[in-house]
């Protein structure tokens, strides 16, 4: 599945460091044989998304009944791909660890700091000069405010209360 990736490769030509998809993708791709350190979170993205990109006017121009399809299609494809990669990411994971020795390794808070700090940086100076990011970031933001209450009481305390066993 391509995808963009953020890479180091070294002056003698070999890959130092990577950021993918998540285990599955990593153990697939034999990313383990490069790098034997595995920092989380991806603390960039929640997760990972498909995209489709479609001419408006050639979209607008299908009878409803196809478009209706294409967009069928393209949130069917993304939820597919989505439980995949729930249903298979934990047992690459486990194969990571155990047969290859990958320890995951939280990233260190203040390296967690000081890459929020740069990010937020930029983004809302790309925000404040670019009309059409301004209100996309804003919208964000507010659903990240209001998403907070509600990962509290859901996910964040399903998983704390089914770890206490």
């Amino acid at each position: 599945m391509p995808r963009e990736t953020a890479s180091k490769v070294s002056k003698a030509g070999t890959l130092d460091a990577t950021e993918w998809v998540g285990p599955y993708n990593d153990l697939a791709f034999g990313l383990h044989k490069a790098a034997r350190y595995y920092y989380y979170p991806g603390w960039h993205e929640p997760g990972t998304t498909l995209e489709l990109i479609v001419n408006q006017e050639a979209f607008n121009a299908l009878p409803e009944d196809l478009q209706a399809i294409v967009e069928s299609a393209a949130m069917a494809s993304n939820n597919y791909m989505l439980s995949e990669f729930y249903a298979r990411n934990p047992r690459a994971l486990q194969t990571l660890m155990k047969e290859h020795g990958i320890t995951p390794e939280p990233l260190p808070e203040d390296v967690l700091r000081a890459l929020r700090q740069a990010a937020t940086e930029v983004v809302e100076e790309l925000a404040a000069r670019n009309p059409k990011a301004g209100p996309i970031y804003q919208a964000y933001k507010g659903f990240m405010e209001e998403s907070r209450a509600w990962v509290a009481i859901s996910d964040r305390a399903y998983l704390r209360a089914r770890d206490a066993e």
